[in-house]
């Protein structure tokens, strides 16, 4: 019986993603080209950027955020993620107007409105089993981890939050994120973890790893 559920709500949810983000890049195609055109004149080119990131089963795709940061410039010594994030970029990130190009995600398939958010390539090696069931269902614009305290959980808190989403995922559950993914956008929480602009790195579960963030490949966390 729950096979057969499973079966519907993952139609009934591809479809709804298929309309939402369908119907979100056209209603908000003011703002996209607004947004892009500021990230043009902040930060310059490219004002895409492109990450690969692990979807369902750990299949590999191509993620779009509006970039919100500077390009590594070691002759002026703009290296750190400190010193190449600047307050039009912040904001950007605040308000989770950079997110907006992964809805074309959604729209192709790679992404669910809601799910686990994608992270890093090199993070799979180093997911314990049962925070590997995060790649059981397709990743999200955003998720229970999101509305729960974003990059101010520990990693251990999120992988905890996105197993609990696969547990128990259905379309009330969704409806529920998505309505809070508007407030917490709304007051601008969890946006980096503590001491940091962005979130810090995942080095694994094991009691000997490092928490530091690789300074030149850490542009994006979240």
């Amino acid at each position: 019986m729950m096979k057969v559920y499973r079966r519907f709500y993952a139609s009934v949810k591809r479809g709804l993603d298929i309309v939402s983000s369908a119907a979100a890049l056209v209603a908000l195609s003011p703002i996209i080209g607004a947004v892009g055109v500021a990230v043009r004149m902040k930060l310059g080119t490219p004002v895409i950027f492109r990450q690969d990131r692990p979807g369902l089963n750990g299949e590999i795709f191509t993620l779009y955020k509006f970039r919100s940061m500077l390009n590594v410039d070691e002759s002026v010594g703009r290296v750190a993620n400190e010193d190449r994030m600047t307050p039009f970029g912040s904001k950007l990130r605040a308000t989770s107007l950079d997110e907006l190009p992964s809805l074309y995600n959604v729209l192709r398939g790679d992404m669910s409105l809601v799910g686990p958010r994608p992270l890093r390539v090199e993070y799979l090696e180093r997911y314990t089993d049962d925070q590997a069931r995060r790649h059981e269902v397709k990743p999200g614009v955003t998720g229970l981890a999101q509305i729960q305290g974003r990059n101010e959980l520990s990693w251990s808190e999120r992988f905890k939050l996105d197993v609990e989403y696969v547990d128990n995922r259905s379309l009330l559950l969704d409806i529920k994120i998505i309505l809070k993914t508007v407030f917490v956008a709304i007051k601008r929480e969890g946006i980096t973890a503590e001491g940091a602009v962005v979130g810090d790195y995942f080095w694994g579960s094991s009691p000997d790893s490092e928490a530091q963030i690789p300074v030149q490949s850490s542009q994006e966390q979240r």
